[in-house]
């Protein structure tokens, strides 16, 4: 299919089912923080999968490549990022399984039907409004900061849109944890799995996943921790199978 490719694009191989993603690095690309997202949630066959704030769409994508869900569909409320990713779906020819929506999370009550999805996935702001300088509103900086939805959003908004025993996914700052649990708790949402992650098997964790359960009863489980790099500063081998299978 013949994609258009705008300038300072460009297009990347995602090493899944030869599945491809047009980027630009003026604005924002993808991180291993998705990556590592997409390989943590689980998708049941037939289940319906929703990415909030989903960017250029690579969390709905890999999850397509990764899993056996019936739709996958990514919400975002900027522009540009919105049309990178409808391309990218053309680009892969994968536009019955996918879907890009435009709009704001903080609306999601009147975009989808109450309890519609089995899975909720995001890959938020990690900083609140007092964890950075914000020196402008560009797409890194939305992707960084919470400039345009909070945690409380967010969390609010899957709790309704989630089915009773739905399962959600984040991916956070471990200095986010508590302020994450007791969120997901005053909105039904029980977590049920933490995994940190490390940079070094030495060092402190950099990020968080967590697994929640609408309405799920309390237990929770701390997974062995990722740890991104060897010694020698290249991947590990449980990244390398994550990134290229």
């Amino acid at each position: 299919m013949n994609t258009m490719i705008k300038e300072h694009e460009r297009i990347d191989d995602l090493h899944r089912n030869g599945l491809k993603i047009i980027q630009d690095p003026k604005n924002f690309c993808f991180g291993v923080d998705a990556v590592l997202l997409a390989h943590f949630a689980k998708v049941r066959k037939e289940e319906l999968v929703l990415d909030l704030g989903t960017g250029t769409g690579i969390i709905p994508i890999l999850l397509y490549a990764l899993t056996k869900g019936k739709k996958f569909i990514g919400l975002e409320i900027q522009k540009d990022s919105v049309d990178i990713a409808r391309r990218s779906l053309e680009l892969n020819n994968i536009t019955d399984a996918i879907e890009i929506h435009e709009g704001d999370i903080k609306e999601l009550a009147t975009l989808y039907k109450p309890s519609s999805f089995d899975v909720i996935t995001t890959n938020p702001p990690y900083m609140n409004a007092g964890g950075g300088i914000i020196n402008d509103y560009s797409p890194k900086a939305i992707a960084r900061h919470e400039i345009l939805c909070s945690l409380e959003d967010i969390v609010a908004g899957a709790s309704k849109l989630l089915k009773t025993s739905g399962r959600f996914y984040m991916i956070n700052r471990p200095n986010r944890l508590i302020d994450i649990i007791c969120t997901m708790r005053n909105y039904k949402l029980e977590p049920k799995v933490i995994r940190f992650i490390h940079s070094y098997v030495d060092k402190e964790p950099t990020m968080v996943l967590v697994e929640a359960v609408r309405s799920g009863k309390p237990f929770l489980t701390v997974m062995p921790p990722i740890i991104i790099y060897d010694a020698e500063g290249k991947y590990t081998s449980e990244v390398m199978d994550i990134y290229y299978g």
